[in-house]
């Protein structure tokens, strides 16, 4: 039999990382149901109906697809999971944070729709590019270029920051992470910088913003009290990057989101290092 006619057939995805993940791996057949804040692929918009936001899940009409599996990310959508299961319907929470763990992740998922081959291929791919990123940045440092201290910025009133995997990625990408102690910390609530002159005082040569969707706003950033002496902002090294390329723990992070992060923080190295 062919192993990917083994495994869930009926998929509803409630984050958007398995969704990219199975598109990725050509299963997309399999997706009945998407998150609303899916945007990658951009296709998926377009071809798979809208059944949850993050925190919320439109129980009814997930159960009208008739899904024989169901994936989640993280104890936000547990309760979400509590109610589909009481339905009768499988559902497969991951709670992946590291770099490590959102690999593990995308392997377990690639076997449970018998494509575990290509998803170890594309895995070690992953790696692989990973590992050029580290030399590159190696070489340069090897050359006398000083890594930049990054305040990446996941939400701006409270101020979050220190996520694990874009604090790791951040890490691989060339960065210091200003904040790496909330990086241990999985939950938004204990990742929040109650005192915002606490970050001008680690003094960030580059500020990195990603607002969970909202857009983000340099010049609202620069005029912060207190930060016009920051280097970020006097350099003018304030960026965005998308949510979906970077908190979305899955494919995006370890491709675009970092791919992004590098060329910023390189750039830095060759005109401030």
């Amino acid at each position: 039999m062919n192993p990917t006619q083994l495994g869930p057939q009926r998929i509803v995805c409630l984050t958007e990382e398995t969704t990219e993940w199975l598109y990725l791996l050509g299963q997309e057949h399999r997706i009945v149901g998407i998150s609303g804040y899916t945007v990658r692929p951009r296709r998926a918009r377009e071809e798979k109906p809208r059944v949850s936001a993050f925190l919320s899940a439109k129980i009814d009409k997930i159960l009208e697809l008739r899904p024989d599996c169901v994936f989640g990310f993280s104890d936000l959508q547990a309760d979400i999971a509590a109610l589909l299961i009481r339905a009768g319907v499988q559902v497969t929470v991951f709670n992946q944070r590291s770099v490590e763990e959102i690999l593990s992740m995308l392997y377990q998922v690639a076997a449970m729709v018998g494509c575990a081959e290509e998803g170890l291929t594309w895995i070690e791919a992953t790696r692989a590019h990973l590992d050029d990123i580290r030399e590159s940045v190696r070489a340069l440092e090897a050359s006398g270029k000083r890594r930049p201290r990054v305040f990446f910025e996941e939400w701006d009133e409270p101020h979050i920051s220190g996520i694990r995997w874009v604090s790791e990625l951040l890490g691989i990408a060339g960065g210091d992470d200003v904040f790496p102690e909330l990086a241990a910390m999985s939950l938004g609530k204990d990742r929040i910088i109650a005192d915002g002159a606490e970050i001008v005082r680690r003094h960030p040569d580059i500020v990195i913003g990603s607002w969970c969707g909202k857009k983000f706003r340099a010049e609202k950033v620069a005029a912060r009290a207190g930060w016009q002496e920051v280097n970020a902002v006097k350099n003018g090294q304030l960026f965005e990057i998308k949510s979906a390329d970077i908190l979305q723990p899955g494919p995006a992070a370890l491709t675009d989101g970092v791919a992004q992060m590098h060329r910023i923080v390189v750039d830095w190295m060759h005109h401030h290092g």
